[in-house]
């Protein structure tokens, strides 16, 4: 057998105490890229390469964590990695890790497919999602947020106000994370914002579908003010909402800066 050794035989050195007496909050693996299936509204299910994060509390006494396990429990998940799992995948990582806390984060691009306002031309648009929680020794979520960034079109209501000539718009970025009472789809939270913007974002437009984005933004312009503020009116009047996060940035086209806008609100408070 020469150098081999038995398995049985092999130190477990991440089971060892620890002398130091000092229990560490968070210890896990960042960045995995992995790949996932993500529900989809209008396939049932989406392939994707998701960034995760996953984290275990580890005790005063124990030496490290398993790290190999982390990476195991999120293959056998792989086929299913969305908001109605996420609990059991928390869950099972107390289990195998013998953690009284853990904790998840799962981020991935998420393309949805759309049709030029006018001329229908279909196209994909890569919209950033990702889904982040926690459970405590109880087995109970303690906490469970959904994200959305959307690219969105702004055009300037004070430009519109002072000139003779048109005005000027721009590209930005709207973010939206939501704590929820029941399973949504998250193409429904990405369609209300970019409800709330100027107009929509596009891959592939003709030239009808150019004037009419150009002439729909002139007719409704936004700061980012006005858009981070129409989002919160409506997640404030849907039920199943309990908290949210809204934030908008504009990559302004004729300053050397972004305008920018962040709210939160817990439900139940002052808009």
């Amino acid at each position: 057998m020469g150098n081999k050794v038995n398995k049985l035989e092999m130190a477990d050195v991440q089971n060892m105490s620890d002398h130091r007496n000092i229990e560490i909050d968070k210890v896990g693996v960042k960045k995995v890229k992995y790949p996932i299936v993500v529900l989809d509204k209008a396939n049932g299910f989406q392939h994707t390469v998701a960034t995760i994060d996953m984290y275990v509390n580890l005790p005063h006494n124990y030496k490290g964590t398993h790290m190999s396990r982390f990476v195991e429990i999120l293959h056998s998940h792989q086929s299913m990695i969305n908001m109605k799992n996420l609990p059991n995948i928390l869950r099972e990582m107390k289990e195998k890790l013998n953690a009284e806390a853990t904790h998840i984060e799962v981020k991935f691009p998420y393309f949805l497919k759309k049709e030029a306002p006018v001329s229908k031309t279909p196209s994909y648009l890569e919209y950033k999602c990702g889904f982040y929680g926690s459970m405590d020794d109880s087995g109970t979520m303690k906490e469970f947020v959904v994200t959305v960034s959307v690219p969105i079109n702004t055009l300037c209501p004070c430009s519109k106000e002072i000139s003779d000539y048109g005005a000027h718009n721009q590209r930005g970025i709207a973010r939206v994370d939501v704590k929820f009472k029941k399973f949504f789809w998250i193409e429904d939270l990405i369609a209300i914002v970019e409800s709330c913007a100027s107009s929509g974002i596009y891959s592939v437009l003709k030239r009808e579908d150019e004037k009419y984005i150009t002439e729909r933004s002139f007719n409704n312009p936004k700061f980012v003010e006005d858009v981070v503020r129409d989002i919160a009116e409506v997640l404030s009047k849907d039920e199943n909402i309990t908290w949210f996060i809204v934030e908008a940035e504009n990559f302004e086209s004729i300053h050397n800066h972004s305008a920018y806008a962040y709210l939160e609100r817990e439900k139940g408070g002052d808009l």
